[in-house]
């Protein structure tokens, strides 16, 4: 069975940094694709930042420069580094696991979720 277990969240000042790491269990971690997601009350779902079994990264328009996704292989796990952070971007935060179908990511497992806190 497939775990994810997020790490790294907290609370930070606007303008601060945070790195999230999510680590896999129970897959053969190094074909399937990692994405993070986010959800703040009353929005919806977004996928923050996504990554190809092959390495290739994928941003939201809200977090691109400010946002790095990486994995490691050999670890099993993946990383967010959060720079520049904004209020707008508290929410908790989701690793997932799935597929790139044509561009389109799709989550098929989740992580429990660590919350993001952005606030003076």
């Amino acid at each position: 069975q497939v775990q994810l277990v997020e790490s790294g969240g907290g609370l930070v000042q606007p303008g601060g940094s945070l790195r999230l790491s999510c680590a896999a269990s129970g897959s053969i971690f190094a074909i399937y694709a990692m994405g993070w997601y986010r959800q703040a009350p009353g929005k919806q779902r977004e996928l923050v930042a996504g990554i190809t079994s092959g390495g290739t990264t994928n941003y939201a328009h809200s977090v691109k420069g400010r946002f790095t996704i990486s994995r490691d292989n050999a670890k099993n796990t993946v990383d967010l580094q959060m720079n520049s952070l904004k209020p707008e971007d508290t929410a908790v935060y989701y690793c997932t696991q799935g597929l790139y179908y044509s561009t389109d990511y799709r989550a098929e497992y989740w992580g429990q979720g660590t919350q993001v806190t952005v606030s003076s």
